[in-house]
């Protein structure tokens, strides 16, 4: 005896039969998107699985270097980080501090500038964002030779940010990226409802008060994208570090800096320039891991709910 399904009101449920996806079909509707995907993804990951194997490629040269080498060797971090060659930790060590100070004063300046063009009205507010946007638009290039020149003059003042400076390679990266950054934290600023400033106004709030408790905690995640960004153009600039710092010691170079005349130098140390590169990548990384619910909140939820 077979049983019939009825819905609530007492209708027999008739039974469809399921429809069977053929393989050509479910390639053509869902699988070209995991084929492009796999692409993508390997495309991506080739170039950092080829310099990790060249960093554990005891040979030191690109030539016997392959994707999988055949035997795995530490020498080359072993030599980096002893120093032998070349004094890699100190490079490290001022990248870090370049870019984390850069990292952090250029998101601070930043969201001041943002807040005041975002909330406040005032005579010049339009010409000063246009004047930023166009500043903006010439590249760093054009700028390089007077940039050499002014830093080269303020040494003979003020020893202190002259050439081999690696203060006033921080000065410079702070204003290099102001602009940009000036207008993404601004445009995420207007997205914030005014309610919130003009409640907390009422309260006795004051602007400082408003922007530290209010503003800033809902834009955590445009905060996180910029500290994030600036973070890792810092680290891989190369031009301004090298007008700047290229004259000085090889102690306080940047790793963009050190790298390159160290492989330069020594006829094609691929290994350890490759060991260099992964332990560069290692604190972006972490970085990035640190920042990434900040980030992924920005692009789903959003910072304010209402």
């Amino acid at each position: 005896m077979t049983s019939t399904k009825t819905s609530l009101d007492g209708t027999p449920i008739k039974h469809v039969p399921t429809k069977h996806r053929t393989p050509a079909k479910w390639f053509r509707v869902v699988g070209w998107r995991h084929a492009v995907g796999v692409a993508a993804l390997i495309f991506s990951l080739f170039p950092v699985l080829f310099i990790i194997s060249s960093s554990l490629n005891a040979a030191g040269t690109l030539n016997s270097s392959g994707l999988f080498p055949s035997e795995f060797s530490l020498i080359n971090y072993r030599d980096l980080l002893n120093g032998t060659d070349a004094p890699y930790l100190d490079w490290l060590k001022n990248t870090m501090l370049i870019a984390g100070g850069a990292a952090i004063l250029n998101t601070a300046l930043a969201a001041f500038a943002s807040y005041a063009f975002s909330r406040m009205r005032f005579t010049g507010r339009r010409t000063g964002l246009l004047g930023i946007l166009l500043i903006q638009m010439f590249p760093t290039t054009l700028l390089f030779v007077a940039m050499f020149v002014f830093v080269s003059d303020i040494g003979g003042v003020f020893p202190a940010l002259g050439l081999g400076s690696r203060l006033m390679l921080l000065i410079i990266y702070l204003g290099g990226a102001l602009g940009v950054n000036t207008w993404l934290i601004k445009g995420y600023f207007d997205t914030i409802p005014r309610d919130l400033d003009e409640s907390a106004l009422i309260d006795g709030a004051t602007h400082a008060q408003i922007f530290f408790r209010v503003i800033l905690p809902l834009a955590a995640p445009i905060l996180a994208v910029v500290a994030l960004i600036t973070f890792v153009f810092t680290i891989n600039e190369f031009l301004v570090a090298s007008a700047v710092l290229g004259q000085g010691d090889a102690e306080q170079y940047t790793l963009a800096i050190g790298m390159f005349r160290f492989v330069d130098a020594q006829g094609g140390e691929w290994g350890q320039f490759s060991a260099g590169s992964v332990i560069a990548g290692v604190p972006v990384v972490l970085l990035f891991l640190f920042l990434q619910k900040y980030i992924v909140s920005g692009l789903t939820a959003g910072a304010v709910k209402g």
